[in-house]
């Protein structure tokens, strides 16, 4: 039975578990040719947000990138804005946050600062980033609490006129649309490595993951204070989608 949509989080992951299985899938994560190949469109994904952050954000002096695994999406920004920028890491994985440190540091980005820690727990200045960057990440976030002190702090942490964008795992409202989802995300699995690389996709985010739908992320974006929202794009159980903080 799936885990996927539920409101009882005793039988999931804890964040120690979470940190444990990705400090041993650092290689997975360090393609920036094909991100996360379990996710659709990753690729897509991850140049959708960047482009929209330099659209966006004209000035990018620093950059927060939440659970930043092996740096993927902070080095497609650097590449599409060319020029440095500081950066915050942020993960709960040290292998993952020494391997992006270490491809970034190639690049010629400004300041590196590491966070090894849970969003939740960090203590980040606020008003202090242009871009935060937030990918496959937020579907660790469990009760609507959580969330809801997740996005608010996020609002807090952008300067004025910053941006905040997030490709992401995402359910759906109508229990048909979303089995329906689910099936052709499953189709996709298996015919990127067969019914058991499916099964253990599915198995890992049943008892990880508790994403939310992309409509409500939305809503609770404009709830913590954004004024513009966009949805990117939107494909199966994937999506990518953002917002601007106004400048006053």
């Amino acid at each position: 039975m799936s885990h996927r949509g539920t409101t009882d989080f005793a039988d999931k992951s804890s964040t120690d578990e979470i940190r444990e299985r990705f400090d041993q899938d650092v290689e997975r994560f360090s393609n920036l040719e094909t991100g996360q190949a379990a996710a659709i469109d990753s690729p897509l994904a991850m140049e959708l947000i960047t482009e929209a952050a330099v659209a966006s954000t004209p000035k990018i002096e620093r950059v927060l990138d939440v659970g930043c695994g092996a740096g993927n999406n902070t080095l497609k920004l650097r590449a599409l804005y060319g020029q440095p920028f500081d950066c915050d890491l942020l993960d709960l994985s040290r292998p993952m946050l020494d391997r992006a440190e270490q491809r970034l540091r190639d690049t010629g980005v400004g300041e590196i600062q590491l966070w090894h820690t849970d969003i939740r727990e960090a203590d980040l200045p606020e008003n202090a980033f242009d871009v935060i960057l937030a990918a496959a990440v937020l579907h660790h976030l469990r009760d609507d609490s959580d969330w809801h002190h997740v996005f608010s702090k996020l609002f807090r942490l952008l300067k004025p006129g910053g941006s905040f964008w997030i490709t992401d795992l995402v359910i759906h409202e109508t229990s048909a649309v979303d089995q329906m989802m689910w099936d052709r995300y499953g189709d996709y699995l298996i015919e990127l490595g067969g019914e058991a690389y499916r099964d253990k996709v599915f198995a890992y985010i049943d008892k990880e993951d508790t994403p939310r739908p992309v409509t409500y992320q939305l809503d609770l974006l404009r709830q913590v204070g954004f004024e513009q929202v966009e949805l990117l794009h939107k494909r199966s159980c994937f999506a990518a989608f953002g917002a601007v903080k106004a400048n006053s």
